[in-house]
């Protein structure tokens, strides 16, 4: 079975499964245990993980990474501000800061990179996306809280293909994907990936004077070859993007005095990142293989928000040397060491005055670890995972990881999980929050910030039927995250700044979440979600606080129909946010509220139709199709170089109904 397995995830994981990912294999490399909808499959292993595949990915428009969760219950993406385009993903009820992002399970899109990583990921590039829930695994560091998010990119050693991806929206944006890969003998292959997206038009729906969603112009290209042979395995590839955003008051808009300019946000980007993984396998038989994984990346962001700067260089390095045995079937050792440096340069000038003068400075820490995981394995009837790593950091010294994980299968139909582990970060609060500039808020940093650090405790579990032959799944999971310190970004003390700070008082998030999924008919799937979440902080130093921007309640519906043997495919996907707390406002000089207090709930409403062919496909969609959107997401538009102007209280979309048509196409062994 092993072996078949093995065979059977390699086009998903990339590099000869066990050879080219010894990090993954003890929790990626074991039978799928339950399928819980078409495209969408709960992993084996010890570990919560879902798989995301093509497939799935297919259900909607998926441009990029951002817009992939729209039928999966456990993420959430919301925009940060109404001005810049930066977006987080929520897991578990935290943000995208306390999830891990990997790319090929290398660490990736870290600190600067962070507000806007979620666009840097072309949908069409992707091959499957792993999700892992609560504490994660030990061998890919120290930095996962709340759980990891993988991404696989199309493999060179695939089937020899060309595809094709076009997008057009409503909105006079236009996306181009192109992607091949050639292959030359049996062993080497090479393949090259490209995107390009434009938004040729600005929008205001409100009319206050401000577009709704920035421009974006983005260039990408991912070069890459791969070497598989009989015993040593290599893979290497190199990415660029170059990306322009811009927003602000459009032209045309006429300040009140007549005399101050258009408020406007500009953001250039250039990033580019390279790796090379290395594998050698000497016990095929039992999943021997040493590894050397190096990565490195550039990141360069200028940007300006009216007056303020914030020019940011950053520049990471990685390694990893890892060794993975099984020992017997039921016994398998991992264990590795793990270096990484990460260093930034700041050009700033955060509270323009008149007396204020561009500040210049750098940040740099270097972090070097090693961790050991050992895996039992009963027959997949109950599998237990235990990691410990250490690491020490030229910044915040000793960091001590333990993970732990269980899962037991008492019956073919009955899965049960329980994890507990903990997690660090190190802070870099302007990297990270440098879209809170959008607004007239005074940037506040507090020179003592300390490394983060939390507890993450879950438990869950599933259990399928099979009422009149159709496969039911009733599923439920709770986590819960405690921090010991917490970098906080508060909006709520002062309403005209934004303090950044170190609190060692009590803050945590409770996650509920109740899942039904059902194959009404072989080509027919129905699957509803119910998510609780309780995050709470001390932001005002007089008590804990409901967490603002955050709704406590999420609901999820989504259906798939694929008649006529996958001829034609209609999906639809309804999400009904909860209401929650706005940061505390501030009273005008009329007596009344500068924002509400809470905001209401709200549906989303999205659809797409895909007439697939033997080597292409169209599609038309639509997304948001109940048309709600935040109806003053910018605070104090017709004076945005006045003291009240607030870009940051967004909560729900920013735009009405979308709606969008494109085409695939795909040709395999075209040489």
């Amino acid at each position: 079975m092993t072996g078949y397995i093995t065979a059977a995830l390699m086009a998903m994981t990339a590099m000869a499964s066990y050879a080219t990912e010894p990090a993954d294999s003890a929790e990626v490399l074991h039978e799928v245990t339950v399928k819980s909808r078409r495209g969408l499959y709960k992993l084996g292993g010890a570990t919560n993980s879902e798989l995301i595949t093509a497939s799935e990915l297919r259900r909607a428009a998926c441009c990029n990474l951002g817009e992939s969760f729209t039928t999966n219950p456990s993420v959430d993406v919301n925009y940060n501000d109404a001005a810049t385009g930066a977006r987080q993903i929520r897991l578990l009820g935290l943000s995208g800061s306390y999830v891990q992002f990997l790319t090929e399970n290398i660490p990736n899109f870290r600190g600067a990179a962070a507000p806007y990583a979620l666009g840097y990921v072309a949908g069409p590039w992707m091959q499957s996306i792993q999700v892992s829930k609560g504490a994660s695994s030990v061998k890919n560091g120290y930095e996962s809280i709340t759980g990891q998010i993988n991404v696989e990119m199309k493999k060179p050693q695939s089937d020899p293909q060309l595809s094709v991806n076009m997008y057009y929206d409503i909105m006079n944006k236009l996306e181009a994907n192109v992607d091949g890969n050639w292959h030359f003998g049996p062993e080497w292959s090479a393949g090259l990936l490209t995107h390009f997206e434009n938004g040729f038009s600005s929008h205001d729906a409100n009319s206050d004077g401000f577009a709704d969603m920035p421009r974006v112009r983005q260039l990408a290209l991912m070069p890459r070859v791969a070497y598989l042979g009989s015993s040593y395995v290599f893979q290497a590839a190199g990415r660029y993007i170059d990306e322009r955003r811009t927003g602000g008051q459009l032209e045309g808009h006429v300040h009140h005095d007549g005399d101050m300019p258009l408020y406007r946000i500009k953001l250039d980007t250039r990033r580019w990142e390279a790796f090379a993984k290395n594998a050698l396998m000497y016990d095929r038989d039992n999943d021997g293989n040493v590894a050397l994984i190096i990565s490195g990346s550039g990141h360069s962001q200028n940007a300006l928000y009216g007056l303020r700067v914030c020019d940011i260089d950053q520049h990471e390095f990685y390694a990893s040397a890892m060794f993975e045995r099984k020992w017997s079937e039921r016994h398998a050792l991992s264990a590795g060491i793990q270096t990484n440096y990460d260093h930034y340069r700041y050009h700033t000038l955060l509270n323009p005055t008149v007396t204020a003068a561009a500040a210049t400075y750098t940040e740099h820490e270097a972090v070097a670890g090693a961790y050991a995981q050992y895996t039992y394995n009963l027959d997949e009837r109950l599998v237990a995972m235990a990691g410990l790593r250490y690491d020490w950091s030229d910044l915040y010294g000793s960091m001590v990881t333990p993970r732990m994980h269980l899962r037991c299968n008492p019956t073919a139909d009955v899965s049960l999980h329980a994890s507990a582990g903990r997690g660090y970060r190190s802070p870099h609060p302007l990297a990270e929050y440098s879209y809170l500039l959008a607004s007239s808020r005074r940037m506040e940093i507090s020179g003592d910030l300390r490394r983060e650090a939390a507890w993450n405790f879950g438990l869950g579990g599933s259990w399928t039927l099979h009422p009149l032959q159709k496969k039911t799944t009733l599923s439920a999971e709770y986590y819960h995250t405690t921090f010991s310190s917490q970098l906080m970004a508060n909006l709520d003390r002062n309403p005209h700044a934004v303090e950044i700070y170190s609190s060692q008082g009590r803050s945590y998030s409770h996650s509920l979440q109740l899942e039904l999924s059902v194959d009404v008919l072989s080509e027919l799937n129905l699957t509803a979600a119910w998510r609780l979440t309780d995050v709470k902080a001390d932001y005002y130093g007089d008590g804990l606080q409901q967490k603002p921007l955050t709704p406590r309640n999420k609901g999820l519906f989504t259906l798939g129909w694929t008649p006529n043997m996958g001829l034609w495919q209609f999906d639809l996907s309804c999400a009904i946010n909860g209401s929650g707390r706005m940061p505390r406002p501030y009273t005008l000089a009329d007596g009344s509220l500068s924002w509400p207090e809470r905001y209401k709930a709200f549906a989303q409403l999205n659809a797409q139709i895909t007439r697939n062919f033997r080597h292409w496909a169209i599609y038309l969609g639509g997304e948001n199709l109940t048309a709600y959107r935040q109806k003053n997401p910018v605070i104090g538009a017709s004076d945005p170089w006045g003291p009240d102007f607030d870009a940051t209280m967004v909560y729900g979309p920013l735009q009405g109904a979308m709606i969008y048509v494109g085409f695939r196409y795909n040709i395999t062994k075209y040489i």
